[in-house]
């Protein structure tokens, strides 16, 4: 079963976040303030980092699954505007 554990964090350069694979491996990751920012603008209106970020929580989490599945490399592992075209 896919789940993230430990609640999402705001810090300075976005939301952090633990992601939990089917494999059951766990990774920290990061959701840029960039890319919480591009996220903001498809919901048709500015909100805060941390409110956008449970709107697209579900996508968030796809895409960090995704990135983690492939092996993509970094502590914590980045998603940035990039990692949502």
């Amino acid at each position: 079963m896919d789940r993230t554990t430990a609640g999402p964090t705001l810090t300075n350069d976005g939301v952090t976040f633990t992601v939990v694979t089917t494999d059951f491996v766990k990774r920290d990751c990061l959701v840029s303030n960039e890319a919480l920012a591009q996220l903001s603008s498809l919901a048709s209106g500015t909100i805060d980092p941390m409110a956008t970020f449970h709107v697209f929580e579900a996508k968030i989490q796809g895409v960090a699954r995704r990135l983690v599945n492939a092996n993509v490399p970094g502590s914590p592992l980045r998603l940035g505007p990039q990692s949502f075209r």
